[in-house]
């Protein structure tokens, strides 16, 4: 099939915790967007379960889909094909949206694209800014991962670095558990940083003198170590040293990434892009570098199903429909096709 401007791709998400639906066409114009988060079911447990996340997306996929499709005012005999994730992910969730995916291509004759959820947080950024010119240098950090990649071209990444162990998001969370900030961690953390002072506490930088990789179990180590030395301590104070350590070493590693390939400009992608420390500092950073940094606006750094429209458009452009045997694949690699 012929792939431009005027193609309406439906978008599916469920890889985790948020059921989202939405439609965009020509892969960067979102005609309606709808997403169902289940903090709220989460909260309690202080995490994301997913026997629970499964049960709720089994719920939530049908009349998402329906909002969505609602909202752009269409009929869905104009959808010219249907995206979801198909990894990385929790597997329960996964399967929930690809089997949804592919009953709605069947049904109304259309293609079905598997997309891979890393790649889809690449194109937040052309969603909101079709401008952007190539090579890029993406930080994509979430709950999950930490990684930087050199975006050269549509399609074409490299990756630069990335966690040896926890992701940032992942550290947010238990440091704010240990601390009982609240869920989710990273805006309780940001919360509780305002109020508390960066300097109080000199965490340690790990890794920040060799390569591109990231570590943050130590410095989650290093937190609950100080604060059972010093029950005393502000946790805001505790919160605020905390994030200035993560984020001194996201920008310094993307400033290095971004020189070493000569990347035009930045791109923050993913959940922990909605953190106002990292997103002032990543930004200023660039200022004195003399590169443009783009940054999606915060909800567009939490899963979304335009994202993965707009990938899907990309990738049924470049290769075509996705075999329908295509199962999910939950621990699916940032740079598998």
């Amino acid at each position: 099939m012929r792939v431009d401007s005027d193609t309406l791709v439906l978008g599916i998400e469920t890889s985790c915790d948020e059921t989202a639906a939405a439609l965009v066409m020509g892969g960067t114009d979102v005609i309606s967007s709808v997403v169902s988060s289940q903090i709220d079911l989460h909260a309690r447990f202080g995490g994301v379960v997913p026997e629970v996340a499964g049960r709720a997306h089994l719920e939530q996929i049908t009349p998402v889909v329906r909002e969505a499709i609602a909202a752009a005012g269409v009929d869905p005999r104009r959808i010219d094909a249907v995206a979801c994730t198909v990894g990385p992910g929790l597997i329960g969730a996964l399967l929930v949206g690809v089997s949804a995916a592919k009953a709605l291509a069947l049904a109304w004759e259309v293609p079905f694209v598997g997309v891979n959820h890393l790649e889809a947080h690449l194109y937040s950024a052309f969603l909101e800014d079709d401008s952007l010119e190539f090579p890029l240098v993406v930080l994509l950090v979430s709950g999950g991962h930490t990684l930087l990649i050199e975006m050269s071209d549509h399609g074409q990444y490299r990756l630069l670095g990335g966690t040896i162990d926890d992701a940032a998001g992942e550290a947010f969370d238990k440091v704010a558990r240990y601390l009982d900030l609240g869920y989710p961690g990273g805006p309780a953390i940001d919360r509780a940083a305002t109020e508390g002072d960066p300097e109080a506490i000199r965490f340690p930088r790990a890794m920040s003198d060799g390569g591109l990789d990231f570590s943050f179990s130590g410095l989650k180590t290093a937190v609950v170590n100080h604060v059972r030395r010093h029950p005393e301590v502000d946790s805001r104070d505790v919160a605020a040293s905390f994030q200035a350590a993560v984020v001194d070493v996201l920008v310094d590693k993307t400033r290095r990434a971004a020189a070493l390939v000569g990347a035009t400009g930045i791109v923050l992608g993913g959940g922990v892009a909605a953190n106002s420390a990292l997103r002032r500092d990543l930004v200023a950073a660039g200022e004195a570098d003399g590169r443009r940094v783009f940054l999606p606006g915060r909800e567009m750094c939490t899963d979304n199903a335009a994202m993965i429209a707009a990938a899907g458009w990309h990738r049924l452009r470049d290769d075509g429909p996705s075999p329908l045997d295509l199962g999910a694949v939950p621990s699916m690699p940032i740079l598998e096709s």
